[in-house]
């Protein structure tokens, strides 16, 4: 039996829920919405796992499950050489987002990382410690930074509104995923011009150390539209 796990609510869901029937394939929770139960039709030999969006990247590389759809975002922040362990078979054209680096309206010369560079290097002489970036993601915000050769700044852990933290005062500048803008411009924040650290979107991945024996990939390759992948080669 194959194991597909899916966002077990909100948007997400229901976008997946749509990308899977407009396939031949039906997805659908049964019981109440506190329950995690839901049933597969239209295709033999595979089952749903209702996840969060975070723990589904961990499920398949542990090889729990064989295919997970989750965010980009979420399996290269979560999952340490997330390659080895995963792969991505198709983007599904929902969830958009983009981790970017905002900084206040008001830091009207940091336009770009070199300027934040620049910025961090004077903070830390002046303040005595180092400027702070309020995240989520800080595995791919250090990456990314480390690769852009900026290095007076420390990450401070934010799980809550994070677009909040720099009139809070707990940090000066934020990296996170925004879709819209728009509540960055509520929280007077602007991205910075290079462009984001990464574009993520919804995206259907396979567990490359999951156990793929006895199970029936001709049907489910053939009804997704996978026929060119090297699904089931991995483990």
């Amino acid at each position: 039996m194959i194991k597909l796990g899916i966002p077990s609510k909100g948007r997400l869901m229901e976008d997946t829920f749509a990308w899977f029937s407009k396939r031949g394939v039906t997805l659908a929770r049964t019981g109440s919405d506190r329950e995690y139960a839901a049933e597969v039709s239209g295709i033999e030999g595979v089952s749903l796992v209702l996840l969060s969006a975070g723990e589904i990247p961990r499920e398949m590389a542990t090889g729990r499950i064989h295919l997970g759809v989750t965010g980009t975002d979420m399996v290269r922040e979560k999952i340490p050489l997330w390659s080895e362990k995963i792969s991505s078979l198709t983007e599904m054209g929902f969830g958009h987002a983009d981790l970017i680096i905002a900084v206040p309206n008001f830091w009207s010369d940091v336009e770009t990382v070199g300027d934040l560079d620049a910025v961090a290097a004077a903070f830390r002489k002046d303040h005595g410690f180092r400027l702070r970036i309020a995240t989520k993601y800080h595995r791919l915000v250090r990456e990314y930074l480390q690769k852009q050769g900026v290095a007076d700044y420390q990450l401070v852990d934010s799980q809550g509104a994070t677009e909040g933290t720099v009139a809070n005062l707990t940090a000066e500048a934020i990296a996170d995923i925004t879709s819209t803008g728009a509540t960055l411009e509520a929280n007077h924040l602007r991205m910075l011009s290079d462009g984001p650290i990464l574009a993520s979107q919804a995206t259907l991945f396979a567990s490359n150390v999951a156990d793929w024996a006895d199970c029936d990939l001709a049907s489910l390759t053939r009804v997704l539209g996978l026929e060119n992948t090297d699904i089931g080669e991995r483990s």
